[in-house]
């Protein structure tokens, strides 16, 4: 089917979509997350070819980790969508209704966006979070997933739509390009005919490409190089479980810390700890400071600390100040995520406002900028800009709003 075909279908089917009521969509939610654990032998077998072809490939570990699926996985993808179901749809609310001295009601609603289109790398997870959150906020969506997941994103869609059709819902209502090649995905920048929206998740060069080729809105989400600064103030604990945690805990994900900040006056305590922790584990790239610790370490380059390594690999540096902290993750950052650890008051205030990033933290780890964890079910993605979205996106991020208004016979003189 030719991708223009996909586009008009999945206009067509908007109107379908809009006559389901909130019950109805919960109850579709529930019986996909059903049929996604009955189904998941046909999940992980399809997952399994994925795999292998990308170890053929010489994917690394930490993204082999992100294509992954297995019972656990499946299991939380589906408690996402189960969560979804709890969360109040946002479609048709009211937000506001004013009357004008000449009796004319003018009100704000809630309402879909339309059409989605999403093109994303090796993440199959994406493919059910974006159904679950498009579906609920009565969007059609169509997905473009990377060669690396492309089995396992098939079988997937065919699982939702097998429930689709079993319970007189539109198939179109969700659809996947088969064809993942670079072409087909220009083309698809192009549907301003049939798209409203398209939001990229991926690497830089994927969101490069798709800011400066799309012809249809786009919502930019995040390229993670993020920072946990170890402030001179900070629990020795603490700073070490978090700075842990940030990077080892899943590297390959776009919330993992990829640059480590010390102060100074507490390298001495902290360094020799983390070092034991990452020994055997991480890589790390430091300053001349930080490799006095790390004799194994590699000396960083202005470009490792603009780097979103997607793996098991850390770039370190120890700031003789806080404000020299500050300017460091300022002039880095890509406004994904950021951390400080400190028990003075004064300095986790003041990084709360300096910090212009989506999520900013004090004293835990950036692990957390993730939908499911902030109370959403599941995420869209995460932007880094500012506007209409920002931070993980949940229901309320795939709305828009028009005007309604009242009236009584009034005309404009």
């Amino acid at each position: 089917m030719k991708i223009k075909d996909i586009g008009k279908n999945a206009k067509d089917a908007l109107k379908d979509i809009r006559k389901l009521r909130e019950n109805d969509k919960n109850g579709i939610l529930k019986l996909v997350a059903e049929a996604l654990l009955e189904r998941k032998d046909d999940i992980i077998k399809a997952n399994k070819i994925d795999l292998a072809n990308a170890k053929e490939n010489g994917m690394n570990k930490a993204l082999l980790d992100r294509l992954l699926l297995d019972d656990e996985r499946i299991k939380s993808i589906a408690d996402g969508l189960v969560k979804i179901t709890g969360l109040e749809d946002p479609i048709g609310k009211v937000l506001e209704m004013n009357k004008r001295p000449n009796g004319l009601m003018i009100g704000k609603k809630v309402v879909p966006i339309g059409v989605i289109g999403i093109i994303y790398e090796a993440r199959p997870n994406v493919t059910i979070d974006a159904f679950g959150l498009c579906f609920k906020t009565s969007n059609c969506v169509i997905l473009r997933g990377g060669k690396e997941a492309i089995n396992s994103n098939v079988k997937l869609v065919e699982v939702v739509n097998e429930v689709f059709i079993n319970n007189g819902i539109n198939p179109n209502c969700l659809q996947i390009l088969r064809d993942t090649s670079r072409e087909i995905a220009n083309e698809m920048m192009k549907m301003n005919e049939y798209l409203d929206l398209l939001i990229p998740r991926g690497g830089s060069g994927l969101i490069n490409a798709v800011i400066q080729n799309s012809t249809i809105p786009v919502i930019q989400t995040g390229v993670g190089n993020c920072h946990v600064y170890i402030d001179k103030y900070a629990d020795l604990e603490k700073a070490l479980n978090i700075a842990y945690n940030s990077k080892v805990q899943r590297p390959g994900v776009c919330n993992s810390c990829e640059t480590i900040l010390v102060h100074k006056d507490i390298c001495n305590d902290f360094l020799p700890k983390i070092q034991e922790l990452f020994k055997n584990k991480v890589e790390v790239r430091g300053d001349k400071k930080v490799l006095d610790y790390f004799t194994d370490g590699i000396p960083a380059t202005e470009s490792d600390y603009l780097e979103e390594f997607h793996d098991y690999i850390v770039a370190m540096k120890v700031v003789d100040t806080y404000d020299e902290a500050i300017l460091h993750i300022q002039k880095y950052s890509t406004g994904h995520s950021e951390a400080i650890v400190t028990e003075n008051f004064t300095n986790a205030q003041e990084f709360l406002e300096e910090i212009d990033s989506a999520a900013v933290y004090v004293n835990a780890s950036t692990r957390f900028t993730d939908g499911f964890e902030f109370g959403f079910g599941a995420e869209i993605g995460i932007s880094t800009q500012k506007l209409h979205a920002r931070g993980p996106m949940g229901l309320l991020e795939l709305t828009t709003t028009k005007y309604i208004i009242y009236g009584s016979g009034q005309i404009r003189e």
